[in-house]
């Protein structure tokens, strides 16, 4: 299943970062008490690259793998970052090692980086996570690989 919420807007990106408990503001972000039982921590810190701020547009994409499940290599236009709610997410990004990511784990892949994997871990269980793609412009979410593997195909698998 898979679901994505849209924030075309910088006063609603800023909006939803600050409902969403991120502000930069926020003393809450080293895993202190919010007065009562709540926690709040920062899962994922990352520098972005230079964005054109009248344009940016935010996506939340939830995909979920079903065991043994995988997507085709592929590239992502915009910066990504991902959350795994449930389950392991195997992924290997060009010039960077294998890396198996467990709910409540977090990583961060550059703008056009060559995702060889992106695969759940597991072929019993399945492997739930979301994606962050910060963008400032029109452009599929993916892109597949062509070629050596490497290069960002002219034709969107987006999603």
């Amino acid at each position: 299943m898979n679901r994505s919420i849209s924030l075309t807007s910088s006063a609603g990106l800023i909006a939803w970062i600050a409902a969403a408990g991120c502000g930069t503001g926020s003393a809450q972000t080293k895993g202190e008490t919010a007065g009562d039982s709540t926690r709040v921590r920062v899962a994922l810190s990352h520098a972005l690259p230079r964005l054109d701020g009248d344009h940016l547009a935010v996506k939340l994409v939830e995909v979920t793998y079903p065991p043994g499940g995988a997507s085709r290599p592929h590239s992502h236009p915009c910066p990504v970052a991902v959350y795994v709610i449930d389950g392991a997410l195997r992924v290997l990004v060009k010039g960077q090692p294998e890396a198996v990511y467990r709910a409540g784990e977090t990583f961060y892949e550059a703008p056009n980086s060559a995702h060889l994997v992106s695969a759940n871990a597991s072929d019993k269980d399945p492997a739930k996570f979301v994606a962050f793609f910060a963008c400032d412009k029109d452009t599929p979410l993916s892109l597949p690989l062509t070629g050596s593997g490497t290069t960002p195909g002219a034709t969107a698998a987006g999603k």
